[in-house]
């Protein structure tokens, strides 16, 4: 008797199918968006949220992967976004831009995120979760306070400009005729680096959570005890996963530092960071992957053009002056918020969840 060969596309997603009619148009929705983003989107801005979402989808699956998959909370996932982008900066600024400062930036920014993930969980794992959590909320703002103090080395409140590899520079042109109507620039091949690591970083994280090391990870996350009894070594199964997704938030913060050219501490190690990431994470649904894309797209899209909208809407309400002062554009942080505490009421299983509901019940 033969087995059938699983297809090509099982084998990508890891037979980790999303389970939902409406949960897969949405995502082949933003697959075509972001490979698609330099040529059916004009303007810079367009560009720059298209390279935004990818870096932060790798962010925040990662987070996942502790948070949502082996059940730990931890506050220093934006320390090693932070280690990854700082990384590549030093070494262009320092080196010069090229390839090799580029991979010894990101090479050292990883083991060091690896060995500090390690240390960290060593000694905080052993005991309870909350103690972890205060462990890692310790070390970020230690880390966050160096970084504003190292000013030689980081820029201090400034932060670091750098140049890339003269291919990645805006500058560059590839080609001298246009593509569909646009130039190969540097900057293209700058989001296209991006976007395609960032899809390899999503698909090997869906390889992880789908292997049987992902569902011991989900087998100690419902009751660590049993797991523990049954012959799981439960505290080099949360190490493991502790620097995995160390190391991952570490390449997405090399990769924001290749797109935007430039690492500040209110971008990457701020506290503010690390609320975003777990607001998307929970808004997309823990421990589902795909949620991540979602929480990711629904906030930086948010973030970015929520503003523009409320300025449309104000103007064509002048008539009403109460309601065009509700919406006015200033007034963008109330209606940013007001959306998402609607969005944890409505989905308290997160999007994904509350899909795979509708499936369940309706078979869309």
């Amino acid at each position: 008797m033969t087995t059938q060969k699983p297809s090509l596309f099982t084998q990508l997603l890891s037979g980790d199918f999303p389970r939902s009619r409406l949960l897969t148009l949405l995502l082949i929705g933003v697959l075509v968006y972001l490979a698609g983003a330099p040529f059916l989107f004009s303007g810079a801005r367009s560009l720059n949220v298209a390279a935004t979402i990818c870096v932060f989808l790798v962010l925040a699956a990662s987070y996942d992967l502790l948070l949502g998959y082996c059940g730990i909370v931890s506050f220093a996932h934006a320390m090693f976004y932070g280690i990854g982008a700082y990384g590549v900066a030093i070494a262009l600024y320092k080196l010069g831009p090229s390839w090799s400062a580029l991979a010894i930036g990101a090479g050292a920014a990883i083991a060091l995120s690896a060995v500090l993930a390690l240390l960290i969980a060593l000694v905080s794992l052993r005991v309870k979760a909350i103690f972890y959590s205060m462990t890692t909320l310790a070390v970020a703002s230690a880390f966050s306070a160096l970084v504003l103090r190292l000013t030689s080395i980081t820029g201090g409140d400034d932060g670091r400009n750098f140049r890339l590899p003269e291919v990645l520079t805006p500058g560059f042109r590839l080609f001298e005729a246009e593509l569909w109507g646009t130039a190969i620039t540097g900057k293209l091949l700058s989001y296209y680096l991006v976007f395609f690591c960032s899809l390899l970083l999503f698909l090997l994280m869906l390889r992880v959570v789908n292997s049987r090391f992902g569902r011991v990870l989900e087998a100690i996350r419902e009751n660590e005890f049993r797991a523990e009894a049954i012959g799981y070594r439960t505290l080099r199964y949360r190490l493991t996963a502790n620097c995995l997704s160390a190391v991952l938030a570490c390449c997405a913060g090399v990769l924001m530092a290749v797109w935007l050219r430039y690492v500040g501490p209110q971008t990457t190690v701020s506290f503010t960071v690390m609320l975003n990431i777990l607001l998307m994470c929970v808004i997309g649904g823990l421990g589902t992957m795909y949620g991540a894309v979602l929480g990711v797209v629904i906030f930086v899209i948010a973030e970015n053009y929520i503003q523009v909208g409320l300025q449309s809407l104000s103007h064509s309400l002048v008539d009403v002056s109460l309601l065009a002062k509700l919406f006015h554009p200033d007034r963008w942080l109330l209606w940013f918020g007001t959306i998402f505490v609607l969005s944890v009421y409505f989905f308290p299983s997160g999007i994904v969840g509350k899909l795979r509901e509708l499936r369940s019940r309706f078979g869309l």
